[in-house]
């Protein structure tokens, strides 16, 4: 510590250097041009987090904390970890030291909770403990405390209630969104069939038939996959959500004065703001020709409930633009990413492992035949429902959730965690959870069936998460999942691109913050 403190004082350069750095005159990557700036850099950053590390750690009292690897003073565990996986070197770590332990990244302290029984009895048992959002710089660099996600108390209780509200109004798990869902199938049919068998990336129609579904519910409309609006919008979401989980931006949510040095931030920043400017304008042509007598959307609420409380005077209401905005992206962003990654997954298992497929196409065309699906079908179609609960399991695309935080202190399984903790409940030793799945680590859809083929139901599901934060829109999704993957299934045979074999259809997830599949191309064979 006196070497650093020492190495400062000498080089008075340091305080010509910093405002530079902060400012983003000059980028990191311009200070590693020289022995010297590293040097400074360094000891700026040993100063900065040797001060934070140690306030941390020696502020403990005799408490019995949960067990972890021990921290250096600089990294914590960071060289223990891998960033572009974190979830395996935490599942990892887990066999180590127990399902619930801690890690540092750099100063910051972080309980893990690892396990089906752990992570249910922390989220469900002790919902109000770990209810609380940990929100990290990046996130709310994005929201800044508003919307649904990324936000805590008095706010986040009333936006999450009157999304749900909303959301069932305009038909989640209804009827009229079974409708909305069936009438995009068809136009995604449609843009399957035009690639007439030939293999193609299917990852942007996709993409864009499950943000139709959120954006009919948002704003009351659809758009054409040619739409430029609609491709700008999830295009440039998409990248955000890519660089969120970059190993640099996990850097960043522990050094947060390094944001204007870093490539990714910058682009982050940019995106952000272009992201809020487009459902800004979205919004706004809304606002126009708002009609308080016939809501036609999401938006359309609450424009009309800010209008009331604004006659009413009612003070300090969470019913503002910002709120209006971030809501809406929020909702917008986890309602196409999860539903579309998991369909491009759910594809890309069925032209991998071809015996699963041809299982599900003869149960429906025993089944169903050539008519729709409908959501009453999935009761009598046991096989099918298990092959879409398998390639959730199997995919696994939030392997640690969003971070949670605790809300008081809390004595969990016998350890003491500090209120104000930041929590990952590690969904990926859930899903993989050796204890609770017979083959973890193998595609197999008996995990979802019983001895006469019945589907089942498994505790140890939980893809969506659990408890107060578990995601508001599980059951449309689910509702998408099923009509989008029955209506593809009866119409085309998936199979991997001429000259590749199955063996080779790789399954590696690309690294993000939402582990979706690697870019490649499947055949969609019409079975008409």
């Amino acid at each position: 510590m006196l070497r650093f403190v020492s190495l400062c004082q000498s080089r008075g350069e340091v305080f010509s250097i910093l405002p530079q750095l902060f400012t983003g005159t000059i980028m990191l990557e311009d200070l590693f041009q020289s022995s010297t700036s590293v040097s400074l850099l360094v000891a700026i950053m040993g100063l900065l987090v040797l001060h934070r590390f140690y306030s941390s750690f020696n502020s403990r009292d005799n408490k019995r904390e949960p067990p972890g690897p021990k921290p250096l003073p600089l990294l914590g565990n960071l060289l223990q970890l891998d960033l572009k996986r974190l979830d395996s070197s935490l599942v990892d770590l887990s066999k180590k030291y127990g399902p619930v332990f801690t890690v540092y990244f750099g100063w910051k302290k972080v309980v893990v909770l690892a396990g089906y029984r752990t992570v249910k009895q922390a989220l469900v048992n002790h919902a109000e403990e770990f209810g609380d959002r940990e929100i990290t710089p990046i996130f709310y660099d994005f929201n800044k405390g508003h919307g649904i996600i990324f936000s805590n108390g008095g706010s986040w209780k009333e936006m999450r209630h009157f999304a749900l509200t909303t959301l069932r109004d305009f038909g989640m798990g209804k009827r009229i969104s079974e409708g909305k869902i069936i009438e995009e199938c068809r136009y995604l049919i449609e843009e399957f069939e035009q690639h007439e068998g030939k293999a193609f990336n299917n990852t942007q129609a996709i993409d864009y038939a499950a943000a139709n579904i959120i954006t009919a519910i948002m704003f009351g409309k659809r758009f054409d996959y040619r739409d430029p609006v609609l491709h700008t919008i999830f295009d440039r979401e998409h990248e955000s959500v890519r660089l969120t989980g970059s190993a640099s931006i996990q850097i960043y949510n522990l050094f947060p004065w390094l944001g204007p040095c870093l490539k990714n931030w910058r682009a982050l920043m940019r995106n952000g703001e272009d992201y809020r400017n487009d459902v800004r304008r979205l919004i706004a042509e809304l606002k126009e020709t708002l009609n308080p007598e016939m809501c036609r959307c999401f938006v359309d609420a609450f424009l009309t409930r800010m209008m009331n409380l604004e006659e009413s005077e009612i003070k300090d209401s969470h019913y503002h633009d910002d709120n209006l905005h971030y809501s809406v992206m929020n909702l917008l962003t986890a309602g196409t990413d999860t539903t579309a990654y998991t369909l491009q997954w759910c594809l890309l298992f069925m032209a991998k492992y071809p015996h699963f497929q041809d299982r599900v196409q003869e149960e429906l065309d025993r089944v169903v035949g050539s008519r729709q699906v409908g959501v009453e079908d999935r009761k009598n179609l046991p096989y099918t429902d298990a092959v879409i609960h398998e390639s959730q399991r199997f995919a696994n695309i939030g392997p640690l959730a969003l971070p949670h935080k605790t809300s008081q202190d809390v004595t969990f399984q016998g350890y003491f965690i500090k209120e104000g903790t930041t929590v990952f409940p590690l969904l990926t030793s859930v899903l993989y959870d050796e204890s609770e799945w017979e083959t973890p680590h193998t595609f197999n859809p008996s995990h979802f069936l019983d001895k006469e083929g019945k589907f089942i139901r498994r505790d140890a599901f939980m893809p969506f998460s659990a408890g107060r934060r578990a995601c508001l829109g599980e059951s449309l999704a689910r509702t998408e999942l099923f009509l989008f993957f029955t209506s593809l299934l009866q119409r085309f045979r998936f199979t991997p691109p001429p000259g590749v074999t199955e063996d080779e259809l790789d399954l590696t997830p690309a690294v993000s913050l939402i582990l979706n599949p690697l870019p490649h191309e499947l055949c969609a064979v019409s079975r008409q």
